[in-house]
Protein backbone atom coordinates (compact mmCIF):
# COMPACT_ATOMS: atom_id res chain seq x y z
CA UNK A 1 0.00 0.00 0.00
CA UNK A 2 3.01 2.69 0.90
CA UNK A 3 4.30 1.66 -2.31
CA UNK A 4 1.22 2.25 -4.61
CA UNK A 5 0.46 5.60 -2.17
CA UNK A 6 3.82 6.49 -2.82
CA UNK A 7 4.22 6.25 -6.82
CA UNK A 8 0.89 8.37 -6.89
CA UNK A 9 2.62 10.90 -5.07
CA UNK A 10 5.25 10.73 -7.18
CA UNK A 11 2.98 10.77 -10.43
CA UNK A 12 1.13 14.02 -9.44
CA UNK A 13 4.74 15.67 -8.23
CA UNK A 14 5.73 15.06 -11.70
CA UNK A 15 2.20 15.86 -13.58
CA UNK A 16 2.49 18.91 -11.59
CA UNK A 17 5.92 20.13 -12.66
CA UNK A 18 5.20 19.46 -16.16
CA UNK A 19 2.61 21.80 -16.62
CA UNK A 20 3.88 24.58 -14.37
CA UNK A 21 5.59 25.82 -16.66
CA UNK A 22 4.87 29.60 -17.97
CA UNK A 23 4.62 31.97 -21.02
CA UNK A 24 7.68 34.08 -21.63
CA UNK A 25 7.26 37.47 -20.72
CA UNK A 26 7.57 39.96 -23.75
CA UNK A 27 11.01 41.82 -21.83
CA UNK A 28 12.36 39.02 -21.48
CA UNK A 29 11.54 37.46 -25.15
CA UNK A 30 12.95 40.67 -26.71
CA UNK A 31 16.26 40.37 -24.17
CA UNK A 32 16.97 36.84 -25.40
CA UNK A 33 16.30 37.22 -29.55
CA UNK A 34 18.16 40.56 -29.39
CA UNK A 35 21.23 38.31 -28.27
CA UNK A 36 19.98 35.27 -30.70
CA UNK A 37 20.12 37.95 -33.73
CA UNK A 38 23.20 39.81 -32.83
CA UNK A 39 24.97 36.60 -32.91
CA UNK A 40 23.82 36.29 -36.64
CA UNK A 41 24.55 39.28 -37.36
CA UNK A 42 28.26 38.66 -35.34
CA UNK A 43 28.06 35.53 -37.58
CA UNK A 44 27.78 36.96 -40.99
CA UNK A 45 30.84 39.58 -39.92
CA UNK A 46 32.41 36.41 -39.75
CA UNK A 47 33.15 37.60 -36.29
CA UNK A 48 32.94 34.55 -34.20
CA UNK A 49 34.68 35.99 -31.03
CA UNK A 50 31.73 38.35 -31.17
CA UNK A 51 29.22 35.45 -31.67
CA UNK A 52 30.36 34.12 -28.65
CA UNK A 53 29.38 37.27 -26.33
CA UNK A 54 26.24 35.03 -26.26
CA UNK A 55 27.26 32.23 -24.39
CA UNK A 56 27.71 32.01 -20.44
CA UNK A 57 31.27 32.38 -20.22
CA UNK A 58 31.72 29.65 -18.24
CA UNK A 59 33.41 25.88 -18.27
CA UNK A 60 29.36 24.78 -17.49
CA UNK A 61 28.53 25.70 -20.76
CA UNK A 62 27.48 22.52 -22.83
CA UNK A 63 27.22 22.75 -27.35
CA UNK A 64 25.81 19.61 -28.58
CA UNK A 65 26.79 19.05 -31.77
CA UNK A 66 26.68 15.82 -34.36
CA UNK A 67 30.64 15.61 -32.24
CA UNK A 68 29.09 15.30 -29.24
CA UNK A 69 29.44 17.44 -26.45
CA UNK A 70 32.04 20.22 -25.97
CA UNK A 71 32.27 21.37 -22.07
CA UNK A 72 33.07 24.93 -21.67
CA UNK A 73 33.04 28.29 -22.91
CA UNK A 74 36.60 28.30 -24.16
CA UNK A 75 36.38 24.51 -25.54
CA UNK A 76 32.96 25.52 -27.65
CA UNK A 77 35.07 28.80 -29.55
CA UNK A 78 37.86 26.44 -29.99
CA UNK A 79 35.60 24.29 -31.63
CA UNK A 80 33.78 27.39 -33.35
CA UNK A 81 37.81 28.51 -35.04
CA UNK A 82 38.30 25.50 -35.69
CA UNK A 83 35.03 23.74 -37.87
CA UNK A 84 34.39 27.37 -39.57
CA UNK A 85 38.33 28.68 -40.20
CA UNK A 86 37.18 31.45 -42.94
CA UNK A 87 34.68 33.39 -44.15
CA UNK A 88 33.68 31.29 -46.76
CA UNK A 89 33.25 28.15 -44.21
CA UNK A 90 30.99 30.07 -41.84
CA UNK A 91 28.61 31.45 -45.06
CA UNK A 92 25.53 33.79 -43.98
CA UNK A 93 23.75 32.30 -40.81
CA UNK A 94 20.00 32.96 -40.39
CA UNK A 95 18.07 32.01 -37.16
CA UNK A 96 14.54 31.10 -37.24
CA UNK A 97 12.34 31.02 -33.49
CA UNK A 98 10.46 28.13 -33.60
CA UNK A 99 8.98 28.36 -29.36
CA UNK A 100 9.83 29.72 -26.33
CA UNK A 101 9.23 28.66 -23.22
CA UNK A 102 9.78 29.26 -19.49
CA UNK A 103 11.15 26.84 -17.12
CA UNK A 104 11.80 29.46 -14.40
CA UNK A 105 12.18 33.03 -13.88
CA UNK A 106 15.90 32.79 -14.97
CA UNK A 107 15.56 29.96 -17.80
CA UNK A 108 14.26 29.60 -20.72
CA UNK A 109 13.99 27.10 -23.55
CA UNK A 110 14.26 27.89 -27.24
CA UNK A 111 13.91 25.81 -30.39
CA UNK A 112 15.06 26.82 -33.36
CA UNK A 113 15.80 26.23 -36.70
CA UNK A 114 19.33 27.94 -38.23
CA UNK A 115 20.28 27.62 -42.38
CA UNK A 116 23.90 28.32 -43.28
CA UNK A 117 24.18 29.60 -46.67
CA UNK A 118 27.56 28.54 -48.00
CA UNK A 119 29.62 28.87 -51.77
CA UNK A 120 30.82 24.94 -50.58
CA UNK A 121 27.39 23.42 -50.00
CA UNK A 122 24.25 25.17 -47.59
CA UNK A 123 23.13 23.18 -44.25
CA UNK A 124 20.24 23.93 -42.11
CA UNK A 125 18.91 21.90 -38.87
CA UNK A 126 17.69 22.52 -35.68
CA UNK A 127 18.92 23.84 -32.42
CA UNK A 128 17.33 24.47 -28.91
CA UNK A 129 19.32 26.36 -26.24
CA UNK A 130 19.35 26.62 -23.08
CA UNK A 131 19.14 30.71 -22.09
CA UNK A 132 19.97 31.46 -18.07
CA UNK A 133 19.18 35.22 -17.02
CA UNK A 134 22.58 36.05 -15.14
CA UNK A 135 23.24 39.69 -13.43
CA UNK A 136 20.49 41.11 -15.83
CA UNK A 137 21.66 39.59 -18.97
CA UNK A 138 20.22 36.66 -20.97
CA UNK A 139 23.05 34.20 -21.82
CA UNK A 140 22.90 30.39 -23.66
CA UNK A 141 24.14 27.71 -21.13
CA UNK A 142 23.71 24.87 -23.01
CA UNK A 143 23.14 24.82 -27.35
CA UNK A 144 22.25 21.51 -28.76
CA UNK A 145 22.40 21.65 -32.49
CA UNK A 146 21.60 19.29 -35.17
CA UNK A 147 22.12 19.54 -38.57
CA UNK A 148 19.51 18.27 -41.37
CA UNK A 149 21.67 18.67 -43.92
Amino acid sequence: MKVKILFVWCFLLFITISFAQKAVSITDSIAITKVLFQQQKDWNNADIDSFMEGYLKTEALVFSGAGGPIYGWENTLARYKKSYSDPIKMGKLQFDVLNLLSISDAIVQMQGKYYLTREIGDSFGYFTLLWIKKEGQWKILSDHTSASK
